[in-house]
């Protein structure tokens, strides 16, 4: 492993860990102050990728860069107001159940209007080629862009929870709604705030991931999976924690996609294994790359294993 493929994967596993982070803070913050499992959050991420494109081909990229989580968060808003709401005092699994069926709705609509196959949705002039050279080896501006609109997002968010009076009132509404309540705040509509920030911020990661990867019906179940693996490592209800896994998987998928590497070699290589304790099982001739898309799920379940609250878990239910 030379120093450009170390510096190189390190970077592009950063940026696709932050575009996981955008995703999974979202969801996050919904099951922290509601206790919600959002099936639908990556569908409100397809939503702002399709947006987006739309909005592009009429007024430009930057202004689709704003009007298109706006408009993914107010969608996320009304369903909470007029859907989600109405379930929520029957318990946790008509909450799942309406956020799944909901996920398959926005999917069917989303085929009737754009169509099934790929939209043209390209990145704008600006950023568009290499940021730098390192190595003889180009790194996009496309991904550059990606951690650090991540990182304004992070930092946008940890402010508004810890600066501001509406994120003392979102905080105290999470631990003492009934207290917050009689202080003459309407819980039910801070709720529906933060449901519709949380979709919001799903659109914005799918504002710059649809145009940096692929925009097309399946994105969503491409990453739905994944995001609540992030959730679930990271922890509960833990917005550091699900910084912390969205970063750990971006890189060990990243690094993991590249090598090839059998994974008899690797164990090799870290003194595991050697060749006469393959036993000649099949697993162990594949290449590290081939099984990369299972090691998210395989770390998903070692932490169900040995730390169940996940890395940095809150929540007890």
């Amino acid at each position: 492993m030379n120093l450009e493929f170390f510096v190189i994967s390190l970077l592009n596993g950063v940026s696709y860990g932050l575009l996981l982070f955008m995703l999974s803070s979202g969801l996050t913050l919904i099951f922290s102050m509601m206790g919600v499992l959002n099936f639908a959050h990556t569908s409100f991420y397809m939503l702002g990728a399709y947006f987006a494109y739309t909005l592009s081909g009429v007024l430009g990229f930057w202004p689709a860069l704003v009007l298109a989580p706006l408009l993914v968060g107010a969608l996320g808003a009304a369903f909470e107001r007029w859907c989600l709401r109405r379930v929520h005092r029957f318990g946790h699994v008509p909450e799942l159940l309406i956020t799944f069926g909901l996920s398959y709705l926005i999917l069917e609509v989303v085929q009737l209007v754009w169509g099934r196959s790929t939209v043209p949705y390209g990145l704008p002039p600006a950023l568009q080629g290499p940021l730098f050279t390192l190595y003889g080896t180009q790194f996009p501006k496309s991904r550059s862009f990606i951690m650090l609109v991540a990182l304004l997002m992070l930092l946008s968010v940890w402010l508004v929870l810890t600066r501001t009076r509406i994120g003392l009132v979102i905080q105290a509404a999470l631990k003492h709604p009934q207290m917050v309540e009689a202080l003459g705040h309407n819980v039910p509509r801070v709720f529906m705030l933060v449901f519709g920030g949380g979709c919001a911020l799903a659109g914005l990661a799918g504002v710059i991931g649809g145009n940096t990867y692929i925009t097309e019906p399946a994105m969503a179940a491409s990453v739905g999976s994944i995001i609540f693996v992030v959730v679930v490592v990271g922890g509960m209800g833990s917005l550091a924690g699900a910084f912390l896994a969205s970063l750990l998987i971006g890189i060990v998928q990243t690094f993991a996609v590249a090598l090839d590497w059998s994974v008899a070699g690797a164990l090799g290589h870290f003194g595991l294994a050697t060749g006469e304790q393959t036993f000649g099982w099949p697993v162990l001739k594949l290449t590290v790359s081939q099984v990369a898309p299972i090691l998210p799920y395989l770390l998903l379940v070692l932490m169900l294993i040995l730390r169940p609250r996940g890395l940095l878990g809150t929540r007890e239910d």
